[in-house]
């Protein structure tokens, strides 16, 4: 939302500690431990390092406003309910979203380095950002992750026009030798819902396609599509991953599903939310480091293919993310001045004095 003046093609470059210590000192003021103000921090700069803005610290408040609500509980400590083992189910009791799942890959992690595989099955928790946050976790400690999470309405089912089915994230990350972690991460809508709140802060309009409003048309007005559908990635299939999704992390965790889950953008009702992890202790199945030198020719063969007309380099999934991390380390993260300016409307109003530099 452009405010008086600004002008939305406009950006700055933020170091990544001052944009870090910013956000942090947003939860500090809404009484959220230090250690867990953070991480939260973390894993929203994470998001703007990787060149994720949608998932990034335009989200600030979204979740600063759910704990002045009380809809989510910024003392809330997750706690193991029940432990068969490799396997364990824990209660998020409503906190915050990232700290439940950072905690569940640990439970995960530490299962499988006893049992080769470790499952965490958390219930009760709210929206956590960027799956793959949490699933190169697993990949830093010898695993492949697979970390999936399910979320408020974004989609109709196949052939609708109401929502009832969220986008349901899923990642999966793996070691990957002398490269950068193997990190792939989807929502199964077309685009995550974020990349529509960030082109209607940016005043841009969006592609065709992404989304239809209210009455089932396609638009290309960011703000229609917020409040119409987006649109599964390949139709009647993205629509039945989201489901499955949804069957693993909230049927089976006991936690909401379907149209009882919501989102970080709601300010006062309970999220709901669960999650599934899964990893897998590499070593379990074949030495580490055959696994990497495999990795590593997979990835050489195929960013060695034959490029298609007008295609520059083939990437693997994370590869991206990687360079742009350590560009924006270097030169700072580029944030559109009106989210900039949000921010820091937002902050003074809870009485932070040290804002964002404009």
């Amino acid at each position: 939302m452009n405010k008086a003046g600004a002008n939305p093609h406009r950006a700055k470059a933020i170091a990544p500690d001052v944009l870090r210590a910013f956000v942090c000192s947003v939860y500090l003021k809404h009484r959220v431990a230090r250690i867990k103000a953070e991480q939260l921090a973390d894993t929203l700069v994470q998001a703007d390092l990787w060149g994720h803005q949608s998932h990034g610290v335009l989200r600030t408040f979204w979740y600063a406003d759910r704990f002045a609500s009380g809809a989510a509980l910024a003392d809330a400590e997750p706690a193991v309910l029940q432990d068969a083992g490799a396997i364990c189910v824990i209660d998020g009791r409503d906190g915050l979203g990232q700290w439940n799942a950072q905690f569940a890959m640990k439970e995960a992690i530490q299962r499988a380095a006893q049992h080769g595989v470790g499952i965490a099955a958390v219930r009760n928790s709210g929206h956590f950002g960027t799956a793959m946050y949490f699933s190169r976790l697993a990949a830093l400690a010898g695993c492949i992750g697979i970390v999936t999470t399910n979320a408020s309405p974004a989609m109709a089912p196949w052939g609708g026009r109401e929502k009832r089915v969220g986008n349901n994230p899923w990642s999966v990350s793996a070691p990957a030798g002398k490269y950068p972690v193997f990190m792939f991460d989807m929502a199964n809508t077309i685009v995550a819902r974020g990349k529509l709140y960030l082109a209607r802060n940016r005043g841009e309009k969006i592609p065709l396609g992404w989304a239809i409003d209210r009455e089932g048309a396609v638009t290309d007005d960011p703000q229609a599509g917020i409040l119409g559908n987006i649109l599964p990635v390949g139709g009647h299939k993205g629509y039945g991953i989201s489901l499955a999704m949804d069957v693993m992390s909230g049927v089976l965790t006991g936690s909401a599903f379907g149209s009882g889950v919501h989102g970080p953008y709601e300010t006062s009702a309970r999220s709901g939310v669960g999650h599934f992890m899964l990893e897998l202790r590499i070593d379990a199945f074949r030495p580490l480091a055959e696994f990497m030198a495999d990795m590593e020719r997979m990835i050489a063969e195929v960013k060695a293919t034959p490029l298609a007309k007008d295609v520059s380099e083939i990437f693997y999934p994370g590869e991206i993310e990687a360079r742009e991390d350590a560009r924006q380390r270097d030169q700072g993260i580029i944030l559109p001045a009106d989210t900039i300016a949000e921010l820091n409307e937002r902050a003074a109003q809870c009485g932070i004095t040290r804002l964002l530099p404009v």
